[in-house]
């Protein structure tokens, strides 16, 4: 015959009752809390020890534990490079006068966040997503006047043209995706 555990009923606690409320600053008969620290010259053997010291480290890499470090998926890396793409893209547009080196020299630090930011898991993603959104972001500065097929006729020239900054951007975003993996194969084996 099997003996089932049973836990003992705990003081306060009811089946079915909602919680109490918690009595924070009440002592067991409804006054002020009494804290009870042990004094340590009451007991003759306790010893202080000393407080760890912190030495601040160099300047850059407390500035770089202080940027945001999202996680992404492999969908939402390349919603996040297509959107700040194509943004990139739209002030190129108005700031520079759809100038393609500015288009191609933004391009590179969004391929660096993007391939930073997607977590372990869809790294492999991150070369695939990058030249999307570089085609997506190059619509607005695409040269083309008139309707939707002079504006085709421009993207895919501006692709044409272009060429060194997708591939540039694509081999940075996938080389650092290839560290990471290969970093997190070599924690696996560790532990």
């Amino acid at each position: 015959m099997e003996q089932h555990r049973t836990r003992p009923p705990q003081p306060g606690a009811r089946r079915g009752a909602p919680p109490l409320p918690p009595q924070a600053g009440r002592g067991p008969n409804g006054g002020p809390a009494r804290t009870t620290r042990p004094n340590p010259q009451a007991r003759g053997t306790a010893q202080r020890r000393p407080a760890a010291v912190r030495h601040p480290g160099p300047a850059a890499a407390q500035t770089v534990r202080q940027l945001p470090n999202p996680r992404l998926t492999g969908l939402g890396g390349g919603l996040f490079c297509a959107a700040v793409m194509f943004v990139l893209g739209c002030v190129d547009q108005l700031l520079f006068g759809a100038s393609l080196t500015v288009y191609g020299v933004l391009f590179l630090p969004v391929c660096v966040l993007t391939a930073l930011w997607i977590r372990r898991g869809d790294l492999l993603t991150a070369p695939v997503v990058v030249p999307i959104a570089f085609a997506v972001g190059l619509f607005p500065v695409a040269e083309g006047s008139g309707g939707l097929a002079n504006r085709l006729v421009g993207l895919f020239t501006g692709l044409a043209t272009q060429a060194g900054w997708l591939y540039g951007g694509t081999l940075v975003a996938g080389l650092i995706a290839t560290v990471r993996r290969i970093r997190l194969l070599k924690r696996r084996r560790r532990g």
